[in-house]
């Protein structure tokens, strides 16, 4: 009977043992490239959509990022490029400064920012480009969060630490003004520094990822775009 009693409080706490903590934690070891930059020729209609050509200086396109921290993360074997979103959908990488494009949509707001092999945006004001093409037009002074990063599938090793990544433009985030609030499989953080994140202690499976740009006070500030969702798979 006492064997009977221990096999059932054995059982009882494996079956009660609970998911890793999720948590986040600012990627430190990246290079700055605070020279480097970004510009856009006006965008040419062509046959098959519009043609982007950008001017990239002091950046290499197709280079792999050097990098001082020792974990790994998912990494593109093309090297550096340039993430390019439309709408705030999930963005393209291109690794040639030269690309066409063609849209669903009659009203497109662009964000094209140079990106690190592993996908970690290069935050300068210079590294970005923001406009629109179409019909319609939205205000480009208005505040804008765009997500980047985690997207897609990852298997493996790069289940491990997944980038959280966003793009601020038009706006700072601080512990007394704006912030960015995340929220990960119902585990919610409140980001204050416009910094690359790395996620840990995901469970397999789908991750629902929501990023919502609040004022100081938690209310979400009423601007395209925001909040922005995004379901990625970790197998």
């Amino acid at each position: 009977m006492k064997k009977y009693i221990v096999l059932v409080i054995v059982v009882f706490f494996i079956s009660c043992e609970t998911e890793p903590e999720i948590t986040i934690h600012k990627v430190q070891g990246s290079p700055e490239y605070p020279n480097a930059k970004i510009n856009l020729s006006d965008p040419l209609v062509v046959e098959d959509g519009y043609e982007f050509s950008f001017d990239v200086i002091n950046y290499e396109l197709g280079m792999q990022t050097l990098k001082n921290f020792d974990y790994q993360v998912a990494n593109s074997s093309k090297g550096q490029h340039i993430h390019f979103i439309v709408n705030n959908g999930p963005y393209s990488a291109h690794y040639e400064d030269t690309f066409t494009k063609q849209f669903e949509d009659s009203s497109n707001v662009i964000l094209a920012f140079l990106s690190r092999s592993y996908h970690e945006s290069v935050k300068n004001s210079n590294a970005y480009i923001l406009t629109q093409v179409g019909e319609d037009e939205i205000d480009l002074n208005k505040e804008f969060l765009f997500y980047s990063r985690p997207k897609g599938t990852y298997s493996g090793i790069d289940t491990e630490n997944l980038l959280l990544d966003f793009y601020l433009v038009n706006t700072e985030i601080s512990n007394t003004g704006n912030k960015v609030r995340a929220t990960i499989n119902n585990t919610q953080f409140i980001i204050d520094e416009w910094a690359p994140y790395n996620i840990k202690g995901l469970p397999k499976g789908e991750i629902k990822i929501k990023l919502e740009l609040i004022d100081t006070f938690g209310n979400l500030i009423e601007t395209p775009f925001n909040p922005s969702e995004r379901t990625v798979i970790l197998e």
